[in-house]
């Protein structure tokens, strides 16, 4: 026996709890901190600039709501939003769709599903940056991918992002393409927690297997497809990386977003200002939207 053991005491129940309680709010305490650095401090700044007329150079100036009144006399604002709502119009009709679909047939297959998952993955995996770049090879008018397709079945090519009437929809797809494994993957996930026993049924009451999509899968996956049109509207809204790299706002302002402006008054013209005027905007319209959204669908499931 060790002498220095002896007498000690083992610690008490008391101890033993109080000593759990502090690890556990020392983690809270690290997470409230990263949480109130990384996002509540750059709301509560953003707030701030858009009242205020701040280069970072010279000493801020408040200027109430001229920040406001010169984003929305701007003519490109009215467009940004237009832009805004069609891209997350567009991406709701094949980016909330596909990686569904995708989602029940990973799920009917009975043969190479690791690998499949796998290929449907790995966009995900890639740097944005790289899947655009990619996708501007595609496009290209001269020898993009996607002409060439189109030239092999003696089709007409396209001007892909030059053109007002593709340029979007060009933009739409990139986007899916880059979203598609983590939506699909989440869908899977959730088609595998639904009983096998309800399938069953279906089959023996002579369903096909539209009829049992249409009355077994939706119904038992409609709790996430609820939450992953929420999320999916969020993150279209706030489309950035796709027209600042692929068009630039072009062609004749097609593909200018809200972020995308407000990226513009920031860094192209030097008005922080007008582009935290412009990043308010935009966070009180999904909040608003987020509210609604969440009481109706409370209210309907």
């Amino acid at each position: 026996m060790n002498v220095a053991s002896v007498g000690r005491r083992p610690p008490s129940r008391r101890g033993r709890e109080a000593r759990r309680n502090l690890t556990a709010y020392g983690f809270l305490v690290a997470a409230l901190i990263c949480f109130g650095l990384f996002s509540w401090y750059p709301m509560v700044r953003e707030v701030l600039l858009s009242l205020q007329e701040n280069n970072f150079v010279d000493a801020p100036t408040w200027v109430g709501l001229d920040n406001f009144e010169t984003v929305v006399e701007d003519p490109a604002f009215a467009q940004a939003w237009i832009n805004t709502a069609a891209f997350t119009g567009l991406a709701l009709l094949i980016g909330y769709v596909i990686p569904f679909c995708a989602a029940v047939i990973l799920n009917e297959l009975r043969h190479a599903k690791a690998y499949l998952r796998f290929v449907v993955y790995l966009p995900v995996m890639l740097p944005p940056a790289v899947s655009v770049l990619l996708f501007k090879w595609f496009y290209d008018p001269g020898p993009g991918l996607f002409n060439q397709i189109l030239g092999f079945f003696h089709l007409p090519g396209l001007a892909w992002l030059d053109s007002t009437d593709t340029a979007l929809i060009s933009l739409v797809i990139v986007s899916t393409w880059m979203n598609l494994g983590s939506g699909t993957l989440i869908y899977l996930a959730a088609l595998q927690t639904i009983p096998s026993e309800l399938y069953e049924a279906a089959e023996l009451d002579g369903a096909g297997m539209f009829k049992r999509i249409r009355h077994v899968t939706i119904p038992q996956t409609k709790l996430i497809l609820l939450v992953m049109l929420l999320l999916q509207v969020i993150a279209t809204m706030q489309v950035f990386i796709e027209p600042f790299m692929l068009t630039g706002g072009g062609p004749e302002n097609a593909t200018v977003t809200v972020a995308y402006l407000m990226y513009q008054y920031a860094f192209n013209f030097g008005n922080f200002g007008g582009g935290s005027a412009m990043g308010l905007m935009l966070m009180i319209v999904l909040i608003v939207f987020s509210a609604v959204y969440l009481r109706v669908s409370r209210e309907n499931t």
